[in-house]
């Protein structure tokens, strides 16, 4: 068993107060790896490490910083399996759900390396005579992240590598369920030869870290995934410290499913937008709103989709349905399935559990009145809502505190796009489920789902700030 220790400064170094925990492996109950945790000064020596450098980073070349990274996707994609046996041992992933994750990861660092050769500036005319006018980009300077347990690997290196890309130095706070695929950041970056102190990441309890990332003054901008409870939190102490702060937080994604759609495609697009990674993704479509015309029979074929798939070891590679990462939720997810029946609704297929593992399960004829309409189950269940109409569906799916994606999936293309503009998501997927991301594209929500964007020339704009610039050509005239 491997004992993880803290990477600060560019070194490996225990717990200044000697405590290590247990990492648990969800799928079996036992023992994954220890792991040191950050004391308060730990995390000051993350910061000071990460502020003294800050300008010697920020003032590397582009092709300095995009060889780090290029490097560091390179070594990647020859140790893809060793980060996904992580993925699958830390975080309960399937094998397929490891092997996209750390696919896509490598994808992002390339992607990542190609954004510090473009952060540009703009000139702009001006009133006055002889004035030169141009704006400029400079790095933020120390960063931190604080990433989630559901796909720690790319999430977190999102924030990471754009981050680093723009010329920023990192303090990364890895979720306390999946610590070691943080520290794996570390590990990959420390191979790829990114100078000490750049990058720091410390596991840490939220009880120990406080708001110590937000309120701190060397910290200029924090990065946050996880819930909406904690990212409201910090957003209520980022704005007391005038702290710039990007929030993705959590989702009830609808699909709407017209009656002109291909119902077998609309099904695989239904599962998959809430099964992967049993549903523990924050844009999951767990509210599926079908037009009543074609409710019935779009019920019937994804019970039975449902019921086909296979629940348990995620390193079986024709498992679907893996653990939860914490055994608690499977009995949050009866209490809002139990209300929901209390009130009408039916369950065509699921609603039982055995230790962390919570079969697929489908909730129909949901209403307004039931929690599961608007409370996030973060699990496999998934509620159908009947609908007169695409007006309707349009209403039902705007009538949630989140807003984070949507799918949509019909054959008339100016209803699609009609209702994908009124839609009030940060993002909207025609005829597909509302679970997409690519490396360069602006992912994020509105509402309760979040504030910023993340990804590409996206985060180039979140992570670096805007400077004013003038050059008076000759003589400026004052009036006196």
């Amino acid at each position: 068993m491997r004992e993880y220790k803290l990477f600060i400064d560019g070194e490996w170094v225990a717990s200044s107060n000697g405590t290590v925990v247990d990492d648990m492996n969800p799928a079996t109950g036992e023992i994954y790896a220890k792991v040191h945790q950050a004391s308060h000064d730990d995390v000051e020596r993350a910061i000071a490490s990460a502020y003294r450098v800050r300008n010697d980073w920020g003032g590397t070349v582009p092709a300095q910083r995009e060889g780090v990274l290029l490097k560091a996707a390179s070594i990647l994609e020859g140790r893809i399996s060793e980060f996904a046996d992580v993925l699958i041992d830390e975080g309960g992933a399937t094998f397929g759900k490891a092997m996209f994750e750390t696919t896509f990861v490598v994808n992002m660092l390339r992607s990542a390396a190609g954004e510090c050769r473009r952060i540009t500036g703009e000139t702009m005319p001006s009133d006055l005579p002889g004035v030169f006018s141009m704006s400029v980009r400079r790095p933020l300077g120390v960063i931190a992240g604080i990433s989630p347990f559901n796909f720690p690997f790319l999430l977190a290196m999102k924030k990471v590598c754009l981050a680093l890309a723009a010329g920023n130095t990192f303090v990364l706070k890895p979720a306390s369920p999946t610590p070691v695929i943080g520290l794996k950041i570390a590990e990959l970056f420390e191979a790829a030869g990114l100078p000490k102190g750049v990058l720091n990441v410390i596991p840490v309890k939220g009880s120990t870290l406080g708001d110590t990332l937000v309120e701190d003054p060397r910290i200029r901008m924090v990065t946050f995934t996880g819930s909406t409870e904690v990212g409201k939190q910090l957003a209520e102490v980022a704005g007391r410290h005038q702290k710039k702060i990007t929030l993705e937080m959590g989702g009830k994604s609808p699909l709407i499913v017209l009656k002109d759609a291909d119902l077998d495609y609309a099904v695989n697009a239904a599962a998959f937008g809430i099964f992967l990674h049993q549903g523990q993704v924050c844009m999951a479509n767990s509210r599926l709103i079908v037009e009543a015309d074609v409710y019935d029979q779009f019920c019937e074929k994804l019970a039975v989709k449902a019921k086909g798939l296979k629940v348990g070891n995620p390193r079986d590679h024709d498992t679907v349905i893996g653990p939860l990462v914490d055994s608690k939720q499977c009995g949050f997810i009866d209490t809002q399935v139990k209300d929901a029946l209390a009130k009408g609704g039916r369950v065509l297929f699921g609603g039982t559990s055995e230790g962390g593992f919570y079969q697929p399960t489908i909730v129909a004829d949901v209403t307004r009145e039931m929690r599961i309409f608007d409370e996030e189950s973060f699990g496999p269940v998934v509620c159908v809502i009947k609908v007169a109409d695409s007006e309707e569906a349009l209403v039902f799916a705007n009538e949630s505190s989140f807003g984070l994606s949507a799918g949509l999936i019909t054959n008339d293309l100016q209803k699609a796009f009609d209702l994908s503009l009124r839609l009030e998501t940060g993002m909207v997927h025609i005829n597909d489920c509302s679970v997409m991301d690519e490396p360069h594209v602006p992912f994020g929500g509105v509402k309760d789902s979040g504030v910023g964007r993340e990804g590409g020339h996206y985060s180039m704009d979140e992570m670096t700030e805007v400077k004013w610039i003038t050059i008076q050509m000759g003589q400026r005239h004052f009036p006196f």
